[in-house]
């Protein structure tokens, strides 16, 4: 303990010199010289990648885009749901293939250039073929849909899709693939407009010091309410200790990714710290198409000898229980949802009903690293998992692999079960539901359990055609009840994002996405 202590004090002495030398953050520095105003810092793990939304790929780079640029709707703070953003309002046709989306008028680029339809269509043909680029990775997720692209007036877009997707309109909220970026700006500044955007967002571009920091200053034309701190800085620190200690001390006003260690830290001190579950999923997966998991009474079985809560306990305050397959925020979440309860007692007659009185052997196949749904990695979880097994009498062989190894074991139908987990592109349900459990995903190998029920796939296929939040909600809870009982997979857990907050800052909502507009943040910060 004490040395603990003496590393935390020489760790608080070594910060202002270490956040200036390691990062260049001058403008930290400069708060306790009383000559630094009006900004809002935030300090993350690592760098963004690219600042243009065609290409992004990653959670630090869509944190930075999502207050640079815009979409035509975009998520409510802090929710699941769609509001408007630079469409006012849209309209779907009654086959659902029409969408039609009456555009914002008044705004402009922050280059002082218009938006309007031309702008939304350059947009995303830009990410189609014949122009797309094979890096622009989510214009397939995004768009693949998408038949064609109308634009009647300067503003009104009409996108006509090859068939009937109201998961469409998360799609259209994402930071990645689906802002509008200024057409005049990409031309001129072709590859180079990913370290120099220009975009519609309350936001505007200033300087990128490249592994160290970004600057952005507020967009003083802004069609909405203009931003509550002026300059707004994403700050890299890469040590989840110095992290938080560079918030204690007052170097910035945000900080993510902390540990839980580090959180408790904080909370200790004061600080305010937020805890919201991610958009993904940890589970035990089971071959449901081999033996012997082709029975459900087995694959329930062994659902019951496995304490959830004491699985999640690995991760030390960084996950929550997880219900069935769909994570807390998302539509059709029902947190009184029953999932198969742990029942050891249970388990034994139901494998005995099973012809497996005398015992159950089988073989279970892991990735060997962490994840971002499994911080501890696969092969802790793994031997949780068959020691939690072992004491009720079911022996596991583990069989680990490297990540690559792994998804080819997965697509050979290595061993008997499988450990694994998803994270959602749009935070939309069918993201979870359809792409993993409908039979159609069997072939492709996103529904890796191989996992058929026609009912579910009939739900499913419903819930696609449904632009009615309220009857998609409930089409989706019923799905959840029928795959939460054919237990094709042991429900684990959600990870939890950790954050924190100065106690100036106020107005701070972490999305489960993992990216938030910050213009509305207030920080009294006094310099």
């Amino acid at each position: 303990m004490r040395t603990l202590k003496l590393i935390t004090i020489f760790l608080l002495l070594i910060m202002p010199f270490f956040l200036m030398s390691h990062t260049g953050f001058v403008p930290a520095a400069g708060r306790f010289a009383g000559i630094v105003s009006g900004q809002l810092i935030y300090g993350r793990g690592q760098d963004a990648v690219t600042l243009d939304p065609a290409f992004s790929q990653d959670d630090e780079s869509n944190k930075v885009i999502a207050n640079i640029f815009e979409g035509l709707v975009r998520f409510k703070p802090g929710a699941g749901t769609i509001e408007p953003c630079l469409a006012e309002g849209w309209r779907v046709s009654p086959n659902g293939r029409e969408w039609t989306f009456f555009l914002r008028k008044g705004v402009k680029f922050h280059d002082g250039t218009p938006f309007n339809s031309d702008a939304v269509r350059f947009s995303i043909e830009r990410q189609l073929p014949p122009q797309r680029d094979e890096s622009a990775g989510y214009a397939s997720f995004t768009f693949g849909m998408l038949e064609s692209i109308k634009t009647p007036d300067l503003y009104t877009v009409q996108f006509i899709l090859k068939y009937p997707y109201a998961p469409f309109l998360n799609n259209l909220a994402m930071p990645a693939a689906a802002p509008i970026v200024s057409p005049a700006a990409a031309t001129a500044l072709g590859g180079e407009f990913g370290d120099k955007p220009v975009g519609t967002g309350p936001y505007r571009f200033s300087s990128w010091q490249k592994g160290k920091k970004i600057i952005l200053k507020e967009n003083r034309d802004y069609w909405s309410k203009l931003p509550e701190c002026p300059t707004l800085v994403f700050s890299v620190i890469k040590n989840n200790r110095l992290r938080a200690l560079a918030l204690k001390l007052g170097f910035v006003d945000i900080v993510d990714g902390l540990t839980p260690a580090d959180a408790r830290y904080l909370e200790q001190k004061g600080f305010p710290v937020m805890r919201t579950p991610g958009l993904d999923l940890n589970y035990l997966g089971f071959f449901t198409d081999k033996d012997p998991f082709d029975d459900p009474a087995v694959r329930r079985a062994v659902s019951m000898l496995i304490d959830r809560k004491h699985i999640t306990e690995l991760y030390k305050g960084a996950a929550i229980e997880a219900n069935g397959p769909l994570p807390p925020g998302v539509l059709g979440y029902d947190a009184g949802l029953n999932p198969i309860p742990y029942d050891p007692q249970g388990a034994k007659e139901l494998l005995a009903g099973a012809g497996y009185a005398e015992g159950l052997q089988f073989e279970m196949i892991t990735y060997a690293n962490p994840r971002p749904y499994n911080p501890a990695g696969g092969d802790t979880l793994a031997a949780a998992i068959q020691k939690e097994l072992a004491d009720a009498g079911v022996e596991t062989v583990i069989k680990s692999y490297t990540w690559d190894q792994y998804k080819e074991a997965l697509l050979n139908k290595e061993g008997n079960a499988f450990l694994y987990g998803w994270i959602s592109d749009n935070g939309d349900p069918d993201n979870f539901l359809y792409t993993l459990f409908s039979t159609s995903q069997i072939e492709n190998g996103l529904n890796t359990a191989r996992y058929r029920n026609n009912e579910v796939d009939r739900l499913l296929v419903k819930a696609q055609l449904e632009t009615e939040p309220a009857l998609r909600e409930q089409i989706y809870r019923d799905a959840v009840e029928i795959i939460t009982q054919d237990a094709p997979w042991v429900f684990l857990n959600h990870s939890l994002g950790i954050y924190a907050t100065s106690t100036k800052t106020t107005g701070f909502t972490p999305h489960f996405a993992g990216f938030a507009p910050l213009h509305t943040i207030k920080n009294d910060q006094e310099y």
